[in-house]
């Protein structure tokens, strides 16, 4: 591919992929409408892995903490605030799994209408407005705040709220929707801080990115004309999608503290009105 392809490509991946602004909407561009080739699935599975190391070094400590606990919790059946939350974790993984293996293909060749994608965009959009002005109007004012806890602490948080955001997740499977997007919907709407609401779809994103790469990589083994890209491409293409994705979940975390969600809704909103121009002119 063409370095410019490349770039562009991971890119769009490290940017969309923690933003809730929706990934499939924005890889329509290069794909659809520009008339670019296919990256191929080595290339697919290079900047995945980009991201999925940038939210792991990201949270490392907080996972080496969660996971001790958990493995703990195991063995001495003494179940405790964070050995909650990887239980959470794996728990609100289930219904995106399960989604995942039934519809994977049905989602990926009907389901990728621009037209689906531009409808998705704004519906979802909306939705996390709604969520957020809730939230804010609502839901903060019945929260309780804990002495010596950040605000972004998922200590708090209830196997309901872990449900209902896991349930969520498996509805991104509908390009156009984003994952990060409706995770931190169903949080905000569960009455979550949008500080923890993100911390916990950052953290929710592991497993799901993970199981994403494994399964194109299982499908490159078994097809290898599907590789596309050489070992260069891929190796920059990770790179770039690491650092960008790194860089977007700091600055994220920091922004929805003080600023909340309008940026987001205003931009799908623009996003999908376009799309939904390009798909009925």
């Amino acid at each position: 591919m063409p370095l410019t392809y490349i770039v562009a490509l991971a890119l769009i991946q490290g940017l969309t992929e923690f933003l809730p602004v929706s990934s499939s909407a924005h890889l329509i561009f290069p794909s659809q409408l520009l008339g670019w080739p296919d990256q191929g699935l080595a290339f697919d599975v290079a900047v995945h892995v980009g991201t999925l190391l940038a939210v792991v070094i990201y949270y490392i400590s907080d996972l080496v903490q969660i996971a001790t606990y958990t493995i703990e919790s195991i063995f001495k059946r003494k179940n405790g605030p964070v050995s909650r939350i990887g239980w959470y974790l794996i728990i609100a993984t289930i219904p995106a799994g399960i989604a995942g293996l039934l519809l994977e293909s049905y989602v990926s060749t009907v389901a990728r209408s621009i037209k689906i994608i531009a409808w998705t965009t704004i519906i979802f959009g909306l939705l996390l407005g709604v969520a957020s002005w809730v939230n804010r109007k609502l839901c903060w004012r019945t929260l309780v705040k804990i002495q010596g806890q950040r605000a972004d602490s998922l200590r708090q948080m209830t196997l309901q709220q872990a449900l209902l955001i896991g349930f969520a997740q498996a509805i991104a499977l509908i390009p156009g929707t984003s994952r990060s997007g409706i995770t931190l919907t169903a949080g905000l709407f569960c009455g979550m801080r949008p500080e923890a609401a993100a911390r916990f779809s950052f953290l929710l994103a592991i497993p799901i990115i993970l199981a994403s790469a494994l399964l194109e990589g299982i499908k490159i083994a078994e097809a290898p004309e599907l590789v596309g890209a050489n070992t260069v491409e891929m190796l920059i293409g990770a790179v770039i999608s690491f650092v960008t994705a790194i860089s977007v979940i700091h600055f994220f975390m920091k922004y929805i503290a003080k600023s909340g969600m309008a940026i987001f809704v205003i931009y799908r909103l623009i996003l999908g009105g376009i799309l939904l121009y390009i798909a009925y002119a």
